[in-house]
């Protein structure tokens, strides 16, 4: 190139840099676009189990609980607590069979879950979703009445908040008649949440960022390794589970739900207390498969620490969603544990 005439790598420079211009000013509106996807549609089975369902109020927030009313001949109640991130559509594969064998069956999606308000900004902690449970049990008129508690994952550790309610008389507390816990990550030292979650209750100017930018694919992946390799969700299924995050957009409160996994180490001894000490009766059914809560570490663990509470461990193939995977292990596990008392 002569004197004065720009050479053909500044040329090249010019491109690339109109060239990026241009990728930008594509990639921004369709970035907005993709940040603001509307939710799915809900499927006729979770639109079934909405309508099936009801909501109460707690400080100002709607609660959504199912109520069955089954068997005539018996008086006991049953609370399921569902675990994260999903809600409490979790239980619909036993639900039926329990509501054959209780009186009376409940379920709620706890705040910030399923089809319950998601509020935000909001510290969303165990204490709080354990308050719920007991303000749900005095809507429905049932605080002087003995209930048998099912929990998992998340659910496991409002379980613990209850039981030591419970044990410590506080007031407004459930009388527990059983619990029977699920997969869930008890013990900080035992417990190993995924990447994603790490990121999102650990770093306060990416998660925003994350909770926006998790779409379906990268959720079923991340549920998917959480279920064995053959008891894998359906397409519908996983689209299910994810529709009821998305309601009410629940992916942008999961950063402040995760906090409940630093909450549990800081309050291990209150909860893993209350476990160790309590005359409730306990059980505990476990997927052996879980990636969150391994095998053999986390039960080795769980028999040495709660010496009162029987145990049952499903086929080596089910992971960490043992109702959803195995409903009929699950369940002849339970009534195995309810008749045993």
């Amino acid at each position: 190139a002569s004197a004065g005439e720009p050479s053909s790598s500044t040329y090249s420079e010019l491109n690339m840099r109109e060239w990026w211009l241009h990728v930008g000013l594509i990639c921004i509106p369709l970035v907005a676009v993709y940040l603001h996807i509307p939710p799915p549609q809900l499927s006729p089975a979770l639109q079934k189990w909405q309508s099936a369902g009801d909501v109460f109020h707690f400080r100002g927030n709607k609660i959504f609980y199912r109520d069955s009313y089954g068997a005539l001949g018996s008086s006991d109640v049953l609370i399921l607590l569902h675990g994260f991130p999903t809600s409490s559509y979790d239980w619909h594969k036993i639900w039926e069979p329990l509501a054959l064998r209780f009186h009376r069956v409940i379920a709620l999606d706890f705040l910030g879950f399923g089809f319950s308000d998601k509020p935000r900004p909001h510290k969303y902690s165990i204490f709080e979703q354990a308050s719920v449970v007991e303000a749900l049990v005095a809507h429905l008129g049932l605080s002087n009445q003995r209930v048998n508690l099912i929990s998992h994952d998340y659910g496991d550790t409002v379980a613990l908040e209850l039981l030591y309610r419970s044990d410590q008389n506080r007031t407004g507390h459930l009388t527990l008649n059983s619990l029977c816990l699920s997969n869930g990550g008890l013990f900080p030292e035992t417990h190993h949440p995924r990447l994603l979650q790490t990121l999102l209750k650990d770093s306060s100017f990416l998660a925003p960022l994350l909770t926006r930018l998790t779409n379906f694919m990268i959720f079923q992946k991340g549920i998917g390794e959480v279920f064995g390799p053959y008891t894998q969700p359906t397409n519908a299924d996983f689209w299910d589970m994810w529709s009821s995050i998305r309601y009410n957009d629940g992916n942008l409160v999961m950063d402040s739900i995760l906090q409940y996994i630093n909450q549990r180490l800081k309050h291990r001894e209150r909860w893993v207390g209350a476990l160790t000490s309590t005359f409730v009766p306990l059980h505990m059914i476990y997927g052996p498969l879980d990636p969150v809560n391994p095998h053999p570490q986390f039960i080795r663990l769980y028999q040495q620490l709660v010496q009162r509470s029987t145990l049952t461990i499903l086929d080596e193939h089910i992971s960490h969603y043992p109702q959803l995977e195995d409903p009929t292990g699950f369940l002849n596990a339970y009534f195995n544990f309810i008749h045993s008392f």
